[in-house]
Parts: C-alpha cells; sequence; structure tokens
C-alpha cells in the first residue's frame, strides 16, 4: 500500500515537469498537457470549488505542482540559451506551433454553433486587438519588468490552464517578459516565482468560476474573442520589435522556415492529443 502511494506521488510529479513545458513553451498550453495526462477535469473542478475540495485535493495536487517548479528550471536554461542567441529563428518555431493549434481551437470555436455575429467578434477582435497591442508596445514599450509584471505574467499563465488550447506565452514574448522570467526561472529567483506564482493563484481562484460560467453561456463568443487574440499576438511576435532580425541571412530564413513548419507539426499533433484525451 505504501508503494503503490509512493508510485502515485513519483507519477503525478513527473507529469508536472511535463506540464510545465505548457507554461514556458509558446505554442503549448498547460491546460491541453492536463488533460492528455488526464489531470484537467480534476484540476478544474478544484479551482471552481476550491473551498469544498482543498483537503482532498491540495494533497493530491502538491506533487504536480512541485514536479511543474522543478520542470520550469530545468528547461529554462536551454530556452533562455537558444532565446539569446536565435531569437528570431526561434520564435519561428513558436509561431508555428501557435499556428498548429489554431485548426483545434477554431473547430472548438464553433461547437454549439457558428452565428454570423461570431464572424463579427473574430474580425473586430483581431482588428482592434491589433491596433491597440501594435500601438501600445510603440507608445509605452514593453512592460517594465517588476512585482505587478510577474502577477500578470502568472494570471496569463493561469488563463493558459483553464482554457485548453490557449498558450500564454506568445502573449508574454510580445509584453517583453518572457525572457526576463525564463532568466528569473533559470535562477529560481523567489523575486520572479513568488508574484508569478500569486498571480496565477488568484486568477485561478476568481476567474475558473466565471470562465466555466462564460464558456457555458456564450461559447462561440468566448472562443472568437480567444482565437482573434491568438491570432494577432502570433503575428506580432515575428515582427519587429518582439523579433530581431539584425544579421539575418539566407541560412536564417531557411531555418526559420523549417522550425516553423516542425512547429506546426508539433502544434497539429498536440492539438490530436488533446481531442483524443480530453
Amino acid at each position: 500500500m505504501e508503494n503503490q502511494i509512493i508510485k502515485n506521488w513519483i507519477s503525478r510529479f513527473v507529469k508536472g515537469i511535463f506540464i510545465a513545458l505548457g507554461f514556458i513553451l509558446p505554442g503549448v498550453s498547460g491546460g491541453v498537457l492536463a488533460a492528455i495526462l488526464g489531470l484537467y477535469e480534476r484540476m478544474l473542478d478544484f479551482m471552481a470549488h476550491a473551498r469544498q475540495n482543498f483537503k482532498r485535493d491540495f494533497w493530491y495536487f502538491l506533487p504536480v505542482g512541485l514536479g511543474g517548479i522543478v520542470g520550469i528550471i530545468l528547461l529554462s536554461n536551454p530556452l533562455s540559451y537558444l532565446l539569446t542567441t536565435y531569437k528570431a529563428v526561434v520564435l519561428w518555431g513558436f509561431a508555428g506551433a501557435i499556428v498548429g493549434t489554431l485548426p483545434t481551437l477554431f473547430k472548438e470555436s464553433s461547437k454549439t454553433g457558428r452565428h454570423w455575429s461570431d464572424w463579427l467578434v473574430l474580425f473586430a477582435t483581431i482588428i482592434i486587438g491589433g491596433v491597440f497591442l501594435y500601438n501600445v508596445a510603440g507608445l509605452v514599450g514593453q512592460l517594465p519588468v517588476n512585482f505587478f509584471s510577474w502577477l500578470l505574467a502568472g494570471g496569463l499563465i493561469a488563463l493558459g490552464v483553464i482554457v485548453p488550447g490557449l498558450s500564454p506565452s506568445n502573449f508574454l514574448l510580445y509584453l517583453g517578459l518572457f525572457k526576463p522570467m525564463i532568466q528569473g526561472f533559470k535562477r529560481a529567483d523567489p523575486g520572479v516565482f513568488i508574484p508569478i506564482t500569486l498571480g496565477g493563484l488568484v486568477t485561478l481562484l476568481l476567474l475558473s468560476k466565471i470562465m466555466h460560467f462564460l464558456i457555458r453561456q456564450y461559447h462561440a463568443k468566448v472562443y472568437h474573442v480567444i482565437l482573434g487574440i491568438v491570432i494577432v499576438s502570433t503575428v506580432l511576435i515575428i515582427v519587429p520589435p518582439v523579433a530581431d532580425y539584425s544579421g539575418f541571412n539566407l541560412v536564417s530564413g531557411i531555418a526559420s522556415a523549417l522550425l516553423f513548419l516542425i512547429g506546426t507539426s508539433i502544434g497539429l499533433w498536440m492539438s490530436q492529443l488533446e481531442e483524443k484525451y480530453k
């Protein structure tokens, strides 16, 4: 009996390491990975009814959380190196991974039917969201790195858990928070970990029920907004100022194209897994 408990604890710890991929890799959703690993439904139920389920589920998800922290620390070092050395090329790979998830996200948006007004919501989100995000970067630059920025980062990461298929890392890239976040994770900096964890927990507690209600009542509208934001943010991470094309040459272009195709394939594969294990 004790051996089985230990095995289950280790199993959930390892699952946490894999779910960490969804926290730091653009194009990968923590919610999708949680669904693939059989944790999503119980996790969503825990978040929506935290008070009632706290005693039972806290200890169940503790090894998952610890595994996630270990996974983030292990993965941050190589990711930081790649973004420092081959940023534009790597961003094209990330963009491909996000593009690969779009067919499934588009399919999910029509799960309850698609009305002409949903198309209006989609195009309005793309136009208004694109103009707003692009001009915010031009007017105020990328967000300053401070406690409140990390709270926002934690909130975005939590959204990627609540909404399977939504990858928050491309938003963090555009806001200029992704690279400093990865560097903070690499150093196991509590000044990064603590506010991100706090922002994530607060978002999960505040929005899990709200998001559950909105998706249930306005499924198509909510998903068309999400789809529009994902499209806009994906385009913006591969254009300046986020992507730096200084020193970009033919080899870089070929590598970018290959990584885009590989990323798209991975995104499609991840989406198929989500459909299988949802």
